[in-house]
């Protein structure tokens, strides 16, 4: 099961990036556990500039843009893939 971070204070583009991310693993049919991470201090310890993030079983393959369905998907296939 692939866990996946949504790192952001829950503004507009956080959510956007939530619901693509939520989408995209439905469409594969996989198994995920979705975490919001809204702590700053945690957020940090990725060392991102800006959000939204996106963390993939520990790994950031995304920060300071909204990544289209496409790209959040083959995200997750290469992360299922590395497993």
């Amino acid at each position: 099961m692939l866990t996946i971070k949504i790192l952001g204070s829950g503004c507009p583009n956080c959510k956007k990036l939530e619901a693509f991310t939520r989408q995209a693993v439905e469409q594969l049919a996989i198994q995920a556990q979705v975490i919001k991470v809204t702590d700053y201090a945690d957020i940090m310890a990725y060392n991102i500039l800006s959000t939204p993030g996106l963390v993939i079983n520990e790994k950031l393959v995304s920060y300071g843009r909204i990544p289209s369905e496409a790209e959040i998907t083959t995200f997750l296939a290469t992360a299922l893939m590395a497993e």
